[in-house]
């Protein structure tokens, strides 16, 4: 049992060293800059709508897009999950 757990914490520490440098660059808070560039960021996606820019993506920026839009849906309701506590509906006293 021992030499199991010796060779599951020598394969995990490169893997938690990965995470955690990764880690440190992703997961931290915007800065001040970076907050005043998402109304930049909203004002190119709403005029690049109104001219059909949108229409001139390639395959690639299309799926890439998708894939992203995707993404924040599914955390959106696995939010909504946690803060229920439970996967089905909120929970209503009558």
């Amino acid at each position: 049992m021992a030499g199991i757990l010796k060779t599951v914490i020598e394969t995990a520490k490169p893997n938690l060293a990965t995470f955690v440098k990764y880690a440190k660059v992703e997961l931290i808070p915007p800065t001040p800059g970076e907050i005043s560039g998402i109304s930049k960021g909203i004002k190119n996606v709403i005029t690049s709508a109104k001219t059909g820019k949108w229409k001139q993506l390639t395959v690639r920026e299309a799926w890439l897009n998708l894939l992203v839009a995707t993404e924040v849906t599914c955390w959106f309701f696995i939010g909504e999950c946690i803060g229920r506590r439970s996967f089905i509906g909120y929970k209503v006293n009558v």
